[in-house]
């Protein structure tokens, strides 16, 4: 199975991660391999690597990448389980661990997937290919749960609008597809605006976000990777939308805080210290911007363990 994706930030994400050849290392959201391949190639044969993605599509291409390298480990599963997943494989820390919170280019591309709001297909969006659809989503839901999904996952100005647009039209029919459920969105927005930008992006990213489950939780994760890290490991994540960076930049910033004694305290008697050194975020340069339009909202964060 072909499974291809454009890594975003690759030189800087896997310059971040500052490796050394006989480290342990965790890509959190392997896809494809493509960073994980290249981390692999900055390893010697001390080193390892551990490989971990909820979608099945991708553990079959990675088994089949780095199936025959004993330096590394395939693991099915969510990243959100990151202690317990390295518990089982006796990884007591590791030096590096990424998590690229993107959705693949092999998962908006292929539109039995259900992602993409420019092909018709399933309605489905499912990274794991188990659980609720986004079509289960949309016809079940009440029209207040479906605007606050809407509003607050993909920050549409539109979203009750939007929400009573689709319980009118599922009353009529179910909402199986996603062209379906696109003219459903653009019959709910002015046409002004629909001609500024595609109707239908903030939608979908939000039914995504709820399907996946993608936001619940992500602050204990970025949490625990951390607190899976070595001395002077590092932490490095890639998010693409403002509600995940703004959770990711929270965390790093409450690592980051010291002594929290009132300023008139001659001495500290809290005894906090910062767990962690953050460094300045990175962003496309403009030249990865415009070979990949999918980058343009990425951000890099990486932390490091003090």
């Amino acid at each position: 199975m072909e499974f291809y994706h454009i890594p975003v930030l690759f030189r800087q994400t896997v310059d971040s991660l500052a490796i050394k050849p006989d480290g342990v290392y965790v890509d959190c959201t392997a896809g494809g391999g493509g960073h994980s391949a290249e981390i692999l190639s900055r390893l010697n044969e001390n080193g390892r690597l551990i490989c971990i993605d909820r979608d099945p599509q991708a553990i079959e291409v990675l088994n089949s990448r780095f199936g025959g390298d004993s330096r590394v480990t395939v693991v099915h599963d969510n990243f959100f389980f990151i202690v317990s997943i390295l518990s089982k494989l006796g990884v007591c820390s590791a030096d590096g661990i990424l998590a690229d919170l993107g959705v693949s280019s092999r998962q908006l591309d292929d539109a039995g997937r259900g992602f993409s709001f420019h092909k018709d297909a399933p309605l489905d969006m499912r990274m794991s290919i188990e659980g609720l659809t986004a079509a289960d989503a949309v016809n079940t839901l009440p029209a207040n749960e479906l605007r606050r999904i809407i509003q607050t996952y993909g920050e549409e100005k539109f979203a009750s609008s939007i929400a009573n647009a689709i319980v009118r039209e599922r009353e009529k029919q179910p909402i199986e597809t996603t062209l379906q459920l696109v003219d459903i969105i653009r019959s709910a927005i002015p046409a002004a605006v629909s001609r500024q930008t595609h109707p239908a992006r903030r939608t979908f990213q939000a039914l995504r976000i709820y399907v996946n489950g993608e936001l619940d939780g992500l602050g204990k994760a970025v949490e625990d990777a951390f607190s899976c890290l070595n001395k002077g490991g590092r932490l490095s994540i890639i998010t693409f939308h403002s509600l995940e960076d703004k959770t990711v930049k929270q965390v790093f910033a409450s690592l980051t805080q010291g002594c929290t004694c009132p300023k008139d305290f001659p001495v500290c008697v809290c005894g906090k210290k910062p767990k962690a050194k953050v460094f300045k975020p990175v962003v496309p340069e403009r030249e990865e911007s415009e070979k990949n339009p999918r980058a343009r909202s990425a951000k890099l964060r990486t932390a490091q363990k003090l």
